[in-house]
């Protein structure tokens, strides 16, 4: 059964990718998963939160896509979903292409007034 983040539309997955990376704990849970799978415990001791508090903020890393997690006896173990920053990577890069489009549009205009502004 597909999950619920591959038949969301593309914005609804990218709105709840952003909102997910919106708060630095959870930036900061990110950071720490990309060493490696860690517990729940492990997650909240180095921000200095409760775990009630990193248990919501890792829910909302999950319902992001940006991380998953797998239970085994009583403890929970996340890590980073393998896709978890390809809509924001592609999003950034169909943004870096209109930017250079524009800027390359700009080049050459600024360019032909320059060499109008010679003659």
């Amino acid at each position: 059964m597909p999950s619920p983040h591959a038949i969301a539309p593309p914005e609804a997955r990218l709105d709840r990718l952003f909102v997910a990376l919106a708060d630095g704990n959870r930036r900061g849970m990110v950071d720490r998963l990309s060493a490696g799978p860690a517990s729940v415990s492990e997650l909240a001791k180095p921000l200095g939160i409760a775990l009630p508090s990193a248990l919501k903020h890792l829910a909302l890393l999950e319902a992001g896509g940006i991380v998953c997690s797998e239970k085994s006896g009583r403890v929970r173990t996340y890590r980073i979903a393998p896709e978890a920053f390809g809509a924001l990577e592609d999003w950034v890069a169909q943004r870096k292409t209109q930017w250079q489009r524009q800027f390359d549009r700009l080049e050459a205009y600024l360019r032909d007034t320059q060499e109008e502004d010679q003659e």
